[in-house]
C-alpha cells in the first residue's frame, strides 16, 4: 500500500515577501490526522514548529495541544473568520512564522494546482507531494 502523500507547495527559499509563504492541500478537515502528516514535511530550516494557528470553525474539532514528532505543538483557534479560514499560521521559536494557504480538501485537482500556483507566483513548480511514514499505533 504506497504512504499518504502530504501535497505541500513552499515558496522558495529567499523569495520576497508575500502573503503565503505556500499552500497545504489537506486531503480532509480532520486536524489531527492532517496536520502531524504537513508538519513532517516541512524543510528542516523552519525549525520545530511550536505553535499552529487555525480557524476553529473551518477544521474539525482538536484538543488545545498534540504530540509531533516528539515534542508538543499548541494549537490556537481563532473565532471564524472570513479573512483567516484559508490559512494555516505555523510558528516556531526564534525562526518566524510561515502563513500557509489551505486549499480545500474537495477541491478538483484542476482547482487545487491553479490555487497553489496562483498563491506563489510560481506555475513552473508542481506542488511538492511528500510521502510520510504511516504513524505508529501503540
Amino acid at each position: 500500500m504506497p504512504l499518504p502523500l502530504v501535497r505541500l507547495r513552499l515558496a522558495p527559499r529567499g523569495a520576497t515577501p508575500r502573503r503565503f509563504d505556500g499552500a497545504w492541500w489537506p486531503h480532509s478537515l480532520d486536524l489531527l490526522t492532517q496536520l502531524p502528516k504537513m508538519l513532517a514535511a516541512l524543510p528542516s530550516a523552519w525549525g520545530d514548529i511550536a505553535g499552529v494557528t487555525v480557524d476553529a470553525a473551518a477544521w474539525s474539532a482538536a484538543p488545545g495541544r498534540m504530540f509531533v514528532a516528539n515534542q508538543v505543538v499548541r494549537l490556537h483557534k481563532t473565532p471564524a473568520s472570513s479573512h483567516a479560514q484559508d490559512r494555516v499560521v505555523l510558528l516556531s521559536g526564534g525562526l518566524g512564522r510561515w502563513d500557509l494557504l489551505v486549499v480545500p480538501p474537495d477541491a478538483t485537482e484542476e482547482a487545487a494546482a491553479l490555487l497553489m500556483a496562483t498563491t506563489l507566483d510560481a506555475p513552473q513548480a508542481p506542488p511538492c507531494t511528500c510521502p510520510v511514514p504511516a504513524p505508529v499505533s501503540h
